[in-house]
């Protein structure tokens, strides 16, 4: 055995995406104790970068270490018990995620579903919660990594404020790349990961509360059923006492990354950011549409940081991925549940989204098309998008 040495990929698929040399420089650097106070002062920059990227004031607000898939099981333990009753909204296969954690809650989850592709349809939403009035919360995802969708959070916390329960929401491959404001939104709890248009490394999870959320947490009538995810114990750490108290060994190296991060993304500011997602998808969405490819969600509700698009029966889907990524070092993701085998993914988020990467894939993903019989003219393609550039 050697020392292991990935090849150099240009990641384009659902994440994660492209890392920031900045933040892999950032990874780097010297080790330090998790208690240093050295650390404590970047733990509280975290916080503060966190709160602008999330657009909060939320006192409660956090990375947790791990994945998105921690963050989202962090909010469920920590709100819901035993016997709760939770109204989830589910047109991808993260809705089907929100369940499981419910129901290993111990509690009731009333499922509202769209098809897959379809935005959530809130007076379906609305439905549900005046047929369960004792409903806790409302559950669901802001851009659904499955299938592309945006959803309406603003109206869906609306409803929530309407029937008196708490909104959950997923914003794993939102935060950074489109408009999320949570405060003026009315969000509660809310979770993200840092491997999508942060363009951090994965491995760590941003959470924020609102103060309705943690005084629910604050008074559960039983205690958080994970004792690594529970708030009540990690607020010790991660809270704004002078002496933080130990609770676990804090990913320190991951941490200095999303510092980085958080901090690219204020240099850039969250409106260019929101935007050059926005110019980019526009760019990638007419060379692609020149290929002969085409999108599956509504121009309304598509995620411009992640583009699912049907291709002809006649394409063999493995070989048109594997050809990228083994002639081009271009990876792009293929679809999931209901929707496997006849879409691919191609995620523009973060550091990822920029002229070079579209241009690019719509050159390389062409080329490979016309190796299997597909009359395209790649030339014509690229050119329609460098003129959404241009103009």
């Amino acid at each position: 055995m050697k020392s292991f040495h990935p090849p150099v990929r240009t990641l384009m698929g659902p994440g994660p995406s492209d890392v920031n040399p900045r933040i892999l420089e950032a990874l780097s650097r010297p080790t330090i104790g998790h208690l240093d106070p050295a650390f404590i002062q970047m733990m509280d920059e975290i916080k503060q970068l966190l709160q602008y990227a999330f657009k909060t004031e939320n006192e409660l607000t956090m990375p947790v270490s791990a994945p998105g898939s921690a963050g989202m099981e962090t909010v469920f333990v920590n709100l819901i018990e035993r016997g709760d009753k939770v109204i989830i909204c589910q047109n991808g296969v993260f809705g089907g995620r929100m369940k499981e954690n419910v129901q290993r809650c111990g509690a009731e989850a009333i499922m509202v579903e769209d098809p897959w592709s379809s935005t959530i349809d809130i007076d379906k939403a609305e439905q549900a919660l005046t047929d369960n009035p004792d409903a806790k919360a409302i559950a669901f995802v802001h851009a659904e990594t499955s299938t592309g969708t945006r959803s309406d959070v603003e109206a869906l916390c609306g409803l929530a404020a309407k029937y008196d329960c708490l909104s959950i929401v997923d914003a794993v491959t939102s935060l950074g790349g489109i408009e999320l404001l949570v405060d003026e939104w009315g969000i509660d709890a809310i979770y993200s990961g840092t491997q999508k248009c942060l363009s951090c490394v994965p491995g760590l999870s941003p959470v924020s509360f609102s103060e309705r959320a943690a005084r629910s947490i604050r008074e559960r009538k039983s205690k958080v059923q994970s004792w690594f995810l529970d708030l009540n114990l990690v607020m010790g750490y991660w809270g704004n006492d002078a002496k933080r108290s130990y609770h676990h060994t804090a990913p320190v190296n991951s941490l200095y990354a999303l510092h980085e991060s958080l901090l690219i993304l204020h240099e850039e500011g969250l409106q260019n950011a929101w935007d050059r997602h926005d110019l980019n998808h526009a760019a990638l969405v007419v060379g692609l549409e020149s290929l002969g490819l085409k999108f599956v969600v509504d121009k309304e509700f598509r995620l411009p940081q992640l583009n699912v698009v049907s291709f002809p029966t006649s394409v063999d889907d493995a070989a048109v991925r594997a050809a990228l990524l083994n002639d081009y070092n271009l990876e792009i993701g293929s679809g999931l549940g209901t929707l496997a085998g006849s879409v691919w993914r191609i995620g523009l988020m973060g550091f990822a989204s920029n002229k070079s990467n579209v241009l690019f894939c719509i050159s390389a993903l062409g080329n490979v098309l016309a190796t299997q019989g597909i009359k395209v003219e790649v030339s014509k393609a690229v050119t329609a998008a460098q003129a959404v550039y241009s103009a």
